[in-house]
């Protein structure tokens, strides 16, 4: 017959314990990536208003220079706004270059709390 704290108590507490472990690191996994996504939305929203109201602003800026120096410059007024817009828009695809090398550090809560169980079982079976 088998007693109360044998083999099969000890297996089903494992068990239990592992799917507990389980669940929430699940449960951490699903709320970053739900967090993470909201965030993007949000940055996305946000860059492509920026954008808009950027290009707004150039174009804007881009007529009233054209048109103060109509009489007296109008083709070096238009040259010199294609070649600023021309330099910025190579320093911004110089950042976002740069923006995009780096790694991106999604589930890092995760997967720090996966090592430390890791680390907790390896301690525990010296």
């Amino acid at each position: 017959m088998s007693e109360p704290g044998g083999l099969y108590a000890s297996l089903k507490r494992l068990l239990g314990t592992s799917l507990g472990i389980v669940s929430t690191r699940l449960e951490l996994l699903a709320n970053e990536w739900q967090e993470e996504r909201m965030r993007l939305v949000r940055m996305l929203v946000l860059a492509l208003l920026a954008v808009f109201f950027v290009c707004m602003a150039a174009v804007l800026a881009a007529i009233f220079i054209v048109a103060a120096f109509w009489h007296d410059h109008p083709l070096l007024a238009i040259s010199v706004l294609a070649l600023s817009f021309f330099v910025l828009s190579g320093v911004c695809a110089f950042a976002l270059r740069r923006l995009l090398q780096q790694p991106p550090v999604l589930f890092s809560a995760s997967l720090a709390e996966l090592r430390r169980d890791r680390f907790e079982l390896e301690t525990r079976d010296e």
